[in-house]
This record gives C-alpha cells, structure tokens and sequence, in this order.
C-alpha cells in the first residue's frame, strides 16, 4: 500500500461516490484475511495514514523459547529487537512486510476489496433510490429493449428499468431524451437495490402538478383525489384553502400554460379539473364535468351510491367513451354512479 493507492481510493470516492472510509475498512478486512491466510493468524492492529499515503501492519506473536507455531509465535532473543523488556509469554507486534503475504492472499485480499466496491455501490443505489421514494424524478433513457419495449433509465448514478407496461400509452421513447418517472417503490434483492418506477402511476399526475403548480407546492390549494387511465384522460380534484385564490384557475394556469405543460409531458392525455366539495352531489356534479349535470340523488340505503340525471343531449357526454367519464368520475369520489338522461329511459315508467 502506498499513497497510490490512496490516490486511487480517492479518486473512486469522487467517481464513484464511494466513501474513502467505507473502502479502508473493506481493505483492513481483506487486510486481516490475508493474515490468517498466510499466517493462521489474525490477530493483527494496521495502522493507515491516508495522509502520508502509509500504512503498518502488526502481527501479534506470542514470546516463547521453542517455536511449535511460526504464525503466530515468536523466539525471545527475536522479540527483544523489537521491544528489550518483553519477556516469555508476553505478545509483541512483529511488523510485517506485506509483499509476503503471497498469491493466494493477495488474490483473497483482491478479492474482498471488488466486494467492498460492490457494497458500497449497492449502498449509494439504495441511497439514491430512497431518498426518491415516491417522489417525481427526471431520468435520461439509456437504452431502449426493441423486442420488450423496456427503457432502461439512468436516476442520478443509479440505473432502473421501466417496464413498457408502466409507460404511458403508445409513447416511444428515444436513447438519449429526459423523461419525468414516479419511484413507486424501493426493494433491496439479491441482485442489488431495484426501483419499482411508473409513468401510469396516479400519483406522476399529482406530483406533476405540484411542480407546476407553486399554489399546491405551498399548501394553498390542495390536491385531495386523483383518478388516471393513463395516457387517456385524468380526473383531478382540488380544494383552495384561501378564498382569494381558485384553486381550478391555479392549476390551469395562465392561458392554460401549467396544465399545457404537464399535458404535454404525458403525451397529450387529457386531464379535467375539477373543485372538490364536502358536499357529495355538488362533488359528484363536478367530477362529471365537462357534462352538465341537472340533480344528484343519493340512494336512500345510505350507501355510497347514487342516481345522476343530466340533459338529454348529454347523457353520451356524461358517460363518455366507453364509459370513461363515469368510470372516472366514480373512482374521483368513491361513488357509485347511475346516470339518465332527463326525460328518463325509455320504458321507465311502464316499468314502475
């Protein structure tokens, strides 16, 4: 060991982001390894002095007048050149030179210090990954899997993967472009720290207007539900704590530019704003937007159901695509939702 060496630990740290401490220690294990490889003893003090670029290791012996163990025992008239007052049965530190240990220790010692490297790279990873739980990340694409689709991104120093059946729509992803991606969840495996990371995620949306929007990212307006069928359309409901202050007309934007923003980060997927109210029909009526909507009435069982009724010209607007706007809608409030036009069915009253 030289001060080479700790050059180099010095530059892996910068590099890397692994701890010059961190490797040290990994390096006194492989160190005390090599001893009891090359010895049978591991018993040993290393001192390092990363200043002076230095280190000594001392191998305890024990002081006798016959030796039956070289490794870990030492002649009296030997261990007096090291320390004159040391009689038999005392321990003394015996200085080794390292370039003894031999190539099966070296290789060993190696070997423990690739392992250090590889911890304290798994370390930073999961470090990486935590302190981004849940939170909206931006990641570079390095490479795109042309037969699953997967992207694998780069988050700071730290790879993931997303899985096509977490990216929004038909988008494609190009190698070398930004994209913004939720850490859904963090685990450590066996094969190192994996994000779980989506762009389908109901909470991208939530995050993405907490970065656009400075209302919400100061607590003025709240966001207090969010449904998506992602890369379709997104409902989002809001709540203003300040009656100065509209909580819809915040996150639009002037001219619509934060909602265009974040529509456009998604691909074009449609996103409705709507005002959140305590009131369940008037919240209702609002999630059903943009259709307008005439009386809500709640199921007299007192389950969290109810019979909408809207404009004739609007039933197909309140419903939606496929029914996408009351499907939306529905999981927005946590109701369930019956919707007819004004006039009723027809056949509805023969029915009765």
């Amino acid at each position: 060991m030289n001060s080479e060496v700790f050059e180099a630990l010095a530059l892996l740290e910068k590099e890397r982001g692994i701890p010059v401490d961190f490797m040290l220690d990994r390096i006194k294990k492989a160190i005390v390894t090599a001893c009891k490889n090359s010895y049978g003893n591991e018993d040993c003090v290393i001192n390092m002095d990363s200043a002076k670029g230095t280190f000594e290791v001392y191998l305890h012996k024990t002081v006798v007048e016959d030796i039956s163990d070289q490794g870990k025992e030492i002649l009296l008239e030997d261990a007096r050149k090291i320390d004159p007052k040391t009689g038999v049965g005392e321990v003394v530190g015996v200085q080794l030179n390292t370039k003894e240990f031999g190539r099966i220790a070296a290789q060993t010692a190696r070997n423990i210090i690739r392992q250090g490297i590889r911890d304290g790279e798994r370390g930073q990873m999961l470090q990486e990954f935590q302190s981004k739980h849940q939170e909206l990340v931006s990641a570079l694409v390095e490479r795109v899997d042309p037969r699953t689709g997967a992207a694998t991104l780069l988050i700071g120093k730290a790879e993931a993967v997303l899985p096509k059946s977490e990216q929004v729509g038909d988008e494609k992803l190009t190698e070398g472009s930004h994209i913004k991606v939720y850490v859904v969840d963090v685990k450590e495996t066996e094969k190192g720290p994996r994000a779980m990371i989506s762009r389908v995620h109901p909470d991208l949306v939530k995050r993405l207007f907490e970065t656009e929007v400075p209302e919400i990212y100061d607590g003025t307006v709240e966001i207090k539900a969010v449904s998506r069928e992602a890369g379709s359309r997104t409902k989002i409901a809001v709540l203003s704590h300040n009656p100065d202050v509209d909580a819809v007309g915040a996150c639009i934007g002037s001219r619509g530019a934060r909602v265009s923003n974040i529509v456009n980060e998604l691909g074009g997927e449609k996103i409705d704003i709507v005002e959140y109210s305590e009131d369940p029909a008037q919240f209702i009526a609002s999630a059903l937007s943009p259709a307008d909507v005439l009386s809500v009435t709640p199921a007299q069982d007192g389950s969290h159901a109810c019979r909408v009724t809207v404009p004739d010209g609007q039933l197909s607007l309140a419903i939606g695509n496929k029914g996408q706007n009351a499907r939306l809608a529905a999981k927005l409030t946590g109701w369930k939702i019956d919707i007819k036009p004004e006039s009723g069915f027809f056949g509805e009253e023969e029915q009765k």
